[in-house]
């Protein structure tokens, strides 16, 4: 399996404005002071080992979509943020128009989790098979609403791909694609669920949208269970310790802090923060990275964690 991240923010979608491009460019030409560049070879190559990952790219502004790259006509895709209007526009330059089959696996219906889902060109394309898989009873409510009059002009019933919802429940082990799938219920204002996925002997956790307080002993021995030995878990990490427990207790949100507790307990081996704040740019993003990076050196009782941030564009394979 290949993960491959196409939305990583929280809440709402947040684009670089004019005096964050600028900065860059500032900071990208002072770095460059004094230099020459024979060709555009020479140019990519400044780029890439001399300038910093928050100077060259960035976060990335999208929410919440991530895809299980299966190598097949069946896709596994993770929540319907804004980043799925590029997986679609993907497929289509890439793959055609169809006919393919999109498995969805919704962590929950809130509007920055299932706003892309209108602009995925794919279902709007006949033959293109489309199954949301999901806890809640109301996900085709919340998909019908959203592209209903007065919210979108483009009603659900156009849309031209064969759509089914499928119901899970938690707990049980499900097939999908070749791939084993088993939902976790997580503590959220209206629910959301987690999703392991096993295939071919790895296993990948998305656990977005998930207030872990780690208060209950019992609680807490439920999600190292479901994290244990994972290779990858993608983990919502959008707020500080501090922030969590203080101001911001009960909006639904872990800490990255928190991330590194339940993975070393779990045994995992790649935590992946994921579902970043809004406000926070590429310079605090990176700053939470690095903090996280050397908690998780000083706490560590056992094998290495790897921490990493995730960002639209990235790719882990597994």
């Amino acid at each position: 399996m290949l993960v491959r991240f196409w939305g990583t923010r929280g809440s709402l979608p947040v684009a670089l404005g004019h005096d964050g491009i600028r900065d860059k460019v500032f900071k990208a030409l002072s770095k460059a002071n004094g230099q020459s560049f024979a060709d555009d070879a020479a140019i990519n190559r400044f780029i890439d080992d001399q300038l910093p990952f928050t100077v060259r790219g960035g976060f990335g502004g999208n929410s919440s979509c991530v895809e299980l790259d299966l190598e097949s006509d069946e896709h596994i895709i993770c929540d319907m943020g804004s980043g799925l209007r590029g997986l679609g526009q993907k497929i289509m330059q890439t793959q055609g128009g169809g006919p393919r089959i999109f498995n969805f696996f919704m962590s929950h219906v809130h509007w920055d989790h299932i706003m892309g889902f209108p602009f995925f060109v794919p279902a709007y394309i006949p033959g293109n098979k489309i199954r949301i898989h999901g806890c809640h009873e109301t996900m085709e409510e919340a998909l019908r609403k959203q592209q209903s009059d007065p919210c979108f002009p483009v009603h659900f019933d156009f849309l031209g791909s064969d759509i089914e919802f499928v119901k899970l429940k938690p707990g049980e082990t499900y097939e999908v694609a070749g791939v084993s799938v088993r939902a976790i219920l997580q503590p959220h204002h209206g629910d959301s669920f987690g999703y392991r996925f096993e295939k071919d002997g790895k296993a990948v956790v998305y656990s977005t949208d998930g207030e872990h307080k780690m208060e209950s002993e019992e609680e807490t021995e439920r999600f190292v269970e479901f994290f244990r030995g994972a290779d990858v878990v993608v983990f919502d990490s959008m707020y500080s310790l501090a922030d969590m427990m203080s101001m911001k207790e009960d909006w639904g949100h872990s800490s990255n802090v928190i991330g590194v507790d339940l993975c070393h307990r779990a045994g995992v081996k790649h935590y992946c923060m994921f579902h970043h704040e809004p406000i926070f740019d590429d310079e605090a993003i990176d700053k939470i990275l690095n903090e996280t990076i050397r908690y998780e050196e000083i706490t560590r009782d056992g094998a290495a964690l790897k921490v990493s941030t995730a960002y639209d564009g990235l790719e882990i394979e597994l």
